[in-house]
């Protein structure tokens, strides 16, 4: 690696949502990650912010990883073409947690590669059993956000899953340790069936969530909140949450307040496609459940299309981990289509939701993250077309 590395790729065509025509990749040695090798020393550093070492004996085998420069650069380099596109993101994912396995890295990683084969870059975790952070690490692993473990009360959400309290006042004790464990986001399970009312219920006070959201802020960090139903979004947003997961049961109401508060919104349609199916062995002996949950998805399009109409920010993200499948996310994609214009469907899973994140777009010395369709994507989710990449770049590498 020398002092000024030529580049490593070039692409031509057309850049979204208004990037030149043409761009370069190069190695950027202040961003360097070591490439596993066995018996070998460990470097990482990949942003600057952080860095670990693992001491093996053996060779060290260290790459640089790319940055986008739109100045001309010399030298021979992979070309590219077509219609690039920021790395997409998939804002509600979980590659911690499998349906009929115990999770592990190993698992992880393999289902991360499937959301990278499809375009994703940066996946925003919404709750895990398992810590994935050793995946940082890893060059060909998407960048992530993450929100520790689920926040929800014993027998008031899937078994097993999350932290389960026997209280709801432990709530403020039990954000303020996932808060100041320092990843950004805490997750909070806003209501569930309560099978005493055979029907969904908020699972928290509102003094308690004021108190909770309130001591997440204060350490930094943001609150997410599943909610399916209508009952718990008052008390929520009252509180100050960040962003809604799900919220199914918006109202003309609550969505005013989404609004005026500046709340994001992550609707997950490729999950909420899955309520006839939970719902129907509900029937027998939960009706109102089954109802409700029944009704939540029949007016789906309705309620978030009115929610987009409003101006609520909404991103794309599958739910990947417990119904869904991973590599889903051009499928959520086309379901946004149901209720914005084609373009703001790809921006909801690319440069805005990567602007709302804190993620660069294809920009003059970020780095180099996009994906390259041999279309416009706009015009193929208009056409009712699957996205299907050309080529995926992750840290200057391609990917696919």
């Amino acid at each position: 690696m020398g002092d000024a590395p030529g580049p490593v790729l070039h692409f031509r065509g057309s850049v979204l949502p208004d990037g030149p025509a043409e761009f370069w990749v190069v190695a950027d040695g202040s961003s360097r990650s070591e490439e596993r090798a066995e018996g070998a020393t460990r470097l990482v550093d990949t942003d600057g912010s952080s860095r670990s070492e693992e001491r093996a004996e053996g060779a060290t085998r260290l790459v640089d990883t790319g940055v986008v420069r739109f100045a001309p650069q010399a030298g021979a380099a992979v070309e590219l073409s077509g219609w690039a596109v920021p790395g997409l993101v998939d804002a509600h994912c979980h590659v911690g947690i499998a349906p009929s396995t115990a999770p592990t890295l190993e698992l992880a990683r393999s289902l991360a590669r499937d959301d990278v084969r499809v375009g994703v870059t940066v996946i925003r975790e919404p709750g895990s059993n398992l810590d994935t952070s050793p995946l940082d690490d890893e060059l060909d692993m998407p960048r992530f956000v993450r929100m520790g473990r689920h926040i929800a009360l014993t027998r008031r959400y899937i078994p097993g899953l999350g932290v389960q309290l026997d209280e709801q006042a432990q709530l403020v004790d039990e954000v303020r340790r996932q808060a100041e464990a320092g990843h950004g986001w805490v997750k909070i399970v806003g209501d569930w069936i309560d099978r005493s009312v055979g029907d969904l219920a908020p699972l928290w006070p509102d003094d308690v969530l004021a108190e909770a959201v309130g001591v997440a802020h204060a350490a930094g960090a943001k609150v997410a909140s599943h909610v399916f139903g209508e009952d718990a979004l008052p008390g929520l947003l009252a509180a100050g949450v960040d962003c809604i997961e799900h919220g199914s049961g918006l109202t003309d109401e609550t969505i005013a307040q989404l609004v005026e508060r500046g709340v994001a919104l992550v609707p997950t349609l490729v999950q909420i496609a899955n309520f006839p199916s939970i719902a129907e062995p509900a029937l027998g002996k939960y009706p109102t459940y089954a109802k409700h949950m029944n009704a939540l998805y029949e007016r789906r399009y309705d309620t978030y299309r009115a929610a987009f109409d409003a101006g609520v920010p909404i991103y794309a993200g599958t739910d990947a981990g417990g119904f869904n499948a991973h590599g889903r996310l051009p499928a959520e994609i086309a379901e946004l289509t149901r209720v914005m214009p084609p373009a703001d469907a790809v921006a909801a899973a690319s440069w805005r939701a990567r602007e709302w994140l804190g993620f660069a777009g294809i920009d003059d010395g970020a780095p180099a993250d996009f994906v390259v369709y041999a279309d416009d994507p706009r015009e193929v989710v208009a056409a009712g077309g699957a996205l299907t990449p050309a080529n995926v770049v992750l840290r200057g590498r391609v990917a696919r």
